[in-house]
Formats: C-alpha cells, structure tokens, sequence
C-alpha cells in the first residue's frame, strides 16, 4: 500500500485534450481513484480544439506514480504526451554549481584576479598563512564529507550513490547561511584514510561537515580531525540532531511547566546521533539517562560494547538498569527516539510518567506515529515535515558554521552547541509557545542568524578563535 502522496514522489502528466468543457474533469477524477493528489495544473498549447496541459500529480511511491498514470492514458480521447519524475529532474546536472564573486570583462581585471596580480597575494599568504582566511575561498567555505557508509536511511551505499545527499547538504548551507559548502564523497576503505585525505585537502576549507559517516568510525574521525585541523570539525548526524532535540526539549517544558534537572530520560537508540544526545543532555542538566539498543538498556557490565556504547555504559543509567525499551520506558518522562519505526505503543506511552514527551524521530517511519500517541502524550515531535514539531538538523548546522567562519573559529565547543541549542529555542516567542509549536519552522528568516551570532559569541568567549 502506497504512503501518503508527497511531493517526494510528484510527477508531471503532460496530456493532450480535446478543449471543451468535461476534458480536464475526467482526467481529474481518475486522479483521484487512483489515489494522487493533484498539486498543479497548466496550459502549455492551445491549437484548434485540441489542448496540451500539465498535470502535476501526489504519489505515494514509485509503483503508485507509474498506476497513476498508466489511468490517464487509459481515457479515452486523452493523448499522453510524457511523464516526468520531479524529484529526478530537479537534480538533473547537479543541484549546485560554483559562480565567479568578481567580473571579469578587461584585461585590467583579469590582471588582478589572475596572472600577474594574483601572485602578491600568494606571497603574502605564504608569509603569513593566516591571511588565506581573509583572501580566499577559506574564509566562507565547508566541506561536506562522507564515506558513503551510513547514507540516511539507506545505509552503506557507497560515496558515488551518497552525492546527491552532499549536493543537497551543500545546497542548505547556501540557503540557510550564504556559505559556499562542497561534496565530497570519498571512496576510502578504513578510518585512516578518511582521516588521512581530509587532513590533505583542509587547505581549501574553513571547516568540515561530516556526514553520514557510519558508527562507531564517526566518533575516531571526529575526534582525530578535532585534533589534527585547525579548522572547525562538526559531525551533523550526532550534534546537529542533539542539538536541536535540546532546543526543543527546553521548550516542551515550559509546556508541561517542568524542570530539566527533574527528567529521567530514555534514548531508543546508540548509534551516532543517540551518543550526541545523551552527551548534550547531561551537558544541559537533565536527570537520569538510560540508552537502549537492539540487545535492551545500556549498562556496566554488559558486554561486549563498542567505544561509543561503553561511553554510554559509564556515564548513563547509574541505576544499572536492564530490560528491554518497553521494560525501561515505565516511569520516564522522555523518550528521544533516534532507532527505527514502531518500536513503541500507545500501552507502552501509557507507562510513562505523566505528562510525558515524545520525540520519535526515525524517518521516514517514526518509533511511534503521533496518531497514537495523541491524548496519551503532552508534547509530541518528530523528524518528518508532515507532523507538527519536526526535529531538523537544518535549524542548526548553517547556523553554527556561520558562527564559527564569522568568529574565524578553531573548534566547535560544547558551549557552543549549548548556544545554538538556546538560540533555537529562543526563536519561539513566549506567546507563542504551544505542544504543537516547540522548534521554529526551517524556513523562519531568524534561525540562522540567531544561531550564528550565539555561536561566534561563545566561540570568542571560549577562546577558540584565530587573530585574522
């Protein structure tokens, strides 16, 4: 059975028609029977009694797109000219491309920008380097990078099948933040050569994006590139999620008038993201934290765990609790889902304490649809855009790099993180602030600049910034 149409799977009937009244009824009611959503329609010809449209279509996935139209064609008197995939021909050539700052249209310019000119400013970067944060592309640019083992939700599918997630990433950073991001995929086999060839090519870039790196090799290239560049380093899929589930956490209290330090929370899931949460959570005070993967509750003892998982084991559930999600879930007052679809019911809500918050964020099927969590739970969220309260990275990663080029940072702290995190949730008025209105849209003009200028503030006040 197909999902619900979106615009994910939106195709483009251009039919030919007699032009008369009753023409376009009939195609828009086999439309309907077959379960699409029309989101368009336009007039491309008209020549004698004949007439050429498009009709943009809803689906629900491929097939349904396919049956769709393959009822169209059925009609008689209905001539079907093409179908177009949307999504497909939106990223035909590529999403993004690179554009020249300055005009070139005299050889006085081309002096300037090229040979001769540009030569006296080679020299004065190689006298001093700091300079290139000034004179280039450095001073505005990041680099999305991934391995291509950890792709959204289709996993380990390689760098050349993860580009057109790195065009996109590239393409909000444009959007959300003016700054000039690059894919780059690369085809490494271990740790050490992703590392390695980042390390090569930092040269270019102000900072690096990591991006769908798969666990635990995230955490070693993080912290290795941390240590080794002195440009700022940020793994998305681990703070960017955490620090927008902490900015919408702060919010979902005040709905339900409670404290962070008074919560006991459950983590479904330990991979990059649920380790990110769980750090920034206790950074922010909250109370008891239990993580919860496929084998139960995470706890000394419990063996054998990864590096990422040990992490966990000794700095969360001090109580040692064991048992599956639904055994540790009884009494809590959070759940932050970042695992898998239907982990959890509306039973298994009603064990929690009251007033409980749900933030299931799997996609694109979360740990509990709000459908049945609704009248159980206060304060519902979700990563999908189709729900009220979407937990999306894009309200934070611009943002934080905008910050961290305008304050030339070194390094993306914890209070940095902490700041974007308040300045996210800043952004909700007071008055404002509802359970279905706990994170700003991603598209409200005020995130990206609230959360740059808490992050260049943090940044100098931590000391993480080079003189330029």
């Amino acid at each position: 059975m197909a999902s619900t149409p979106n615009s994910a799977f939106s195709i483009t009937i251009r039919v030919e028609v007699d032009n008369r009244p009753g023409s376009l009824g009939r195609i828009a009611t086999a439309i309907g029977e077959a379960g699409g959503n029309i989101a368009g329609l336009d007039i491309i010809e008209v020549t004698g009694g004949r007439m050429v449209r498009d009709v943009t279509v809803l689906a629900g996935d491929e097939d349904h797109a396919r049956s769709i139209a393959a009822r169209v064609e059925s009609i008689e008197g209905v001539k079907l000219h093409s179908v177009t995939d949307r999504t497909f021909a939106l990223h035909e050539g590529g999403k993004i491309t690179v554009r020249s700052k300055a005009a070139l249209t005299s050889r006085d310019d081309l002096s300037m920008a090229y040979t001769p000119g540009v030569a006296r400013v080679c020299m004065a970067i190689h006298d001093d380097p700091r300079l290139a944060h000034r004179l280039t592309i450095k001073s505005n640019s990041v680099a999305v990078v991934t391995d291509g083992t950890a792709v959204l939700g289709l996993g380990d599918i390689g760098p050349l099948a993860a580009l057109p997630v790195m065009e996109g990433k590239a393409q909000l950073f444009r959007e959300f933040a003016g700054i000039d991001a690059f894919p780059v995929c690369l085809d490494v086999s271990s740790a050490d050569e992703l590392v390695e060839t980042v390390e090569r090519m930092a040269p270019v870039f102000g900072g690096v994006n990591l991006e769908d790196v798969a666990a635990p090799r995230c955490f070693e290239v993080e912290e290795r590139l941390k240590a080794s560049l002195d440009i700022p380093v940020f793994h998305d899929d681990q703070h960017g999620t955490a620090v927008v589930v902490l900015a919408a956490l702060w919010n979902a209290l005040k709905v339900v008038d409670r404290k962070i330090g008074d919560l006991s929370v459950v983590i479904a899931g330990a991979g990059a993201a649920g380790v990110a949460i769980a750090k920034i959570l206790l950074e922010a005070g909250v109370g008891p934290v239990v993580a919860v993967d496929r084998t139960g509750a995470i706890h000394q003892g419990r063996g054998p765990l990864d590096v990422s998982k040990q992490w966990l084991a000794e700095h969360t559930n001090a109580e040692g609790r064991t048992g599956s999600l639904k055994e540790v879930l009884r009494g809590a007052d959070v759940l932050v889902g970042v695992s898998g679809p239907g982990l959890v019911g509306a039973e298994d809500i009603r064990t929690m304490a009251s007033d409980p918050i749900i933030f299931a964020l799997a996609n694109p099927d979360p740990e509990i649809r709000p459908e049945e969590a609704e009248g159980i739970a206060s304060v519902i969220a979700t990563g999908r855009s189709d729900y009220p309260n979407q937990i999306n990275n894009v309200l934070c990663f611009p943002g934080i790099f905008r910050g961290a080029l305008d304050a030339s940072a070194t390094d993306i702290t914890e209070t940095m993180k902490l700041a974007a995190a308040e300045a996210i949730a800043g952004v909700v008025e007071e008055d404002q602030l509802s359970a279905s209105y706990i994170v700003p849209s991603v598209f409200d003009k005020r995130v990206g600049p609230a959360v740059a200028e808490a992050v260049a503030k943090a940044a100098r006040a931590a000391g993480v910034v080079r003189a330029v």
